[in-house]
């Protein structure tokens, strides 16, 4: 049997969580725009931009330079502030059976929030290195956003 494991980190961020979460959620279409040395592009499959269950494509850039695809369902849980996205197809698919992350937006203060990174994943074989590069990706993602966020 492969390894998996998971992932947990937390990213201390300004502004709301309602601000933060709606970025996720629904406007992934600026990604490209505001953290584009980490994002090229992210295009619609299947549904809406912010479609339960919908299906998007994305091509990113990870920390060592290497460009790569990625195809995703996403999942969207309004009460608890979680965006989850499923691995589908993509590079990263290539390597890991299981591949999905939640983000979760949490309450600190009335002024800020904290983005709890969860990372599920589980590797075709042994052979495959652990996904920390990709955990290291989605934590400076967030980390870059959040000045953009906060002069929406």
């Amino acid at each position: 049997m492969a390894t998996s494991g998971t992932y947990v980190t937390q990213v201390p961020l300004k502004g709301t969580v309602e601000k933060h979460f709606k970025r996720y959620r629904n406007e992934n279409y600026l990604f490209p725009d505001t953290i584009g040395h980490h994002i090229q592009s992210v295009t619609v499959h299947d549904g809406e931009w912010d479609t339960q269950g919908g299906i998007k494509i994305w091509n990113y850039t990870l920390g060592d330079g290497k460009e790569e695809v990625f195809k995703e369902r996403r999942e969207i849980d309004d009460d608890n502030k979680i965006v989850k996205v499923v691995g589908l197809e993509g590079h990263v698919m290539e390597q890991f059976k299981v591949y999905e992350i939640d983000f979760q937006f949490i309450p600190n203060s009335e002024e800020d929030c904290v983005c709890k990174i969860t990372m599920i994943w589980e590797k075709r074989n042994d052979d495959f290195p652990e996904p920390s590069s990709y955990m290291q990706l989605l934590k400076s993602m967030v980390i870059d956003m959040e000045d953009h966020v906060l002069k929406a």
